[in-house]
């Protein structure tokens, strides 16, 4: 069982704290912050008092049962998290519930330290958005790093074209782990094309290093792409709309481009473009932070890297929205429609 689980196995001699509580898996108008009992630290965790909690489209999911193994209700909600750990040092970390309580028991091997310019509300914004940006990067062969399977640059058109750019398609371009993606992008040196609803939220991404902004509600960006790239295509598609978007971002990749698949905010299962796939001998590739960061071998290297952009001020988390634990739903209502840039935070 773990620690967000609402059960009577907790003993009832424990303290209460606040916590958001799904009550059950209907939608954000389920939420409710409830007094629960504290939780207990086992083998392998510490406890942290929580300051702030990061909001991801995954915690929208899971309130309505879309999230693979999410817990039956009530469950506390949440699964990133910035505050205190037990010997007093500043941490941010991940998890896969649980986070946004006053209390959370953390597994160390997904807890970081804070750096000292960062206030609490950027640390809870950067675990999700940020290791999974890189992932993205390292899977496509775009971070120079090698690593188990997905780390090798791709074959290709970089191969046969070596003084061009890598490119990269990043969806959602103005949300938590596209303006990630974004920062990323420009440190490796890659040609970046994105999407979004709004051309207010495309010229704020600009200003972090976007070269090519496509608003999707005016464009269709599988022409957009084609035409700029004239006819070639880019070389990785970072994908989590799932539906027809998954064949669309295929048909965007040049020859032995790769569609990276992180997601599905459409709810919709991906579909493929299976002529598509054997044409440009392309790849269609899946990655799943919750599985990941269990790996030490994946994670160690990239927090190495991140975490050295972070000494050297590279990195600056884009916080768009603040609300109190209070006004969780409202938080939840915004990510579901799409309507935020940047990352959504609770205060705890």
């Amino acid at each position: 069982m773990t620690s967000a689980a609402l059960t009577a196995s907790h003993p009832a001699t424990l303290f209460g704290m606040k916590a958001l509580v799904i009550t059950q898996l209907s939608g954000p108008d389920a939420l409710q912050v409830r007094q629960v009992p504290e939780p207990i630290a086992k083998t392998g965790q510490t406890i942290v008092r929580v300051n702030a909690g990061g909001l991801n489209f995954a915690d929208v999911m899971t309130t309505k049962g879309g999230y693979p193994g999410t817990p039956g209700p009530p469950l506390i909600a949440g699964r990133e998290f910035a505050g205190v750990d037990e010997r007093e040092r500043r941490v941010m970390g991940y998890a896969q519930w649980g986070a946004f309580a006053e209390k959370t028991a953390a597994n160390l091997y997904a807890v970081w330290p804070i750096a000292d310019a960062w206030s609490d509300e950027q640390a809870a914004a950067f675990p999700v958005n940020y290791f999974t940006a890189y992932l993205l990067y390292w899977q496509a062969g775009m971070t120079g790093s090698s690593g188990p399977a997905g780390g090798a640059a791709p074959p290709g058109v970089r191969s046969q074209a070596p003084r061009r750019r890598p490119r990269v398609l990043i969806h959602a371009v103005a949300g938590g782990v596209g303006t990630a993606a974004v920062q990323i992008g420009h440190l490796v040196g890659v040609e970046m094309y994105g999407t979004s609803s709004s051309d207010e939220k495309l010229d704020r991404v600009r200003q972090l290093g976007l070269e090519h902004g496509i608003n999707y509600k005016q464009h269709d960006y599988e022409e957009v792409v084609r035409n700029l790239t004239h006819g070639e295509g880019v070389d990785a598609v970072f994908e989590m709309l799932g539906g027809e978007h998954t064949a669309k971002s295929l048909r965007c990749v040049c020859d032995f481009g790769r569609v990276i698949q992180y997601g599905t905010a459409t709810g919709k299962q991906p579909k493929l473009d299976v002529r598509a796939l054997y044409a440009k001998s392309a790849i269609v590739q899946g990655l799943w932070l919750s599985y990941l960061s269990q790996k030490g071998e994946v994670m160690e290297p990239a927090w190495k890297q991140l975490s050295t952009w972070i000494r050297e001020g590279k990195l600056i988390p884009q916080i768009g929205h603040v609300f109190p634990l209070e006004r969780a739903v409202d938080a939840y209502k915004l990510m579901e429609q799409g309507a935020n840039y940047g990352k959504v935070v609770l205060n705890i």
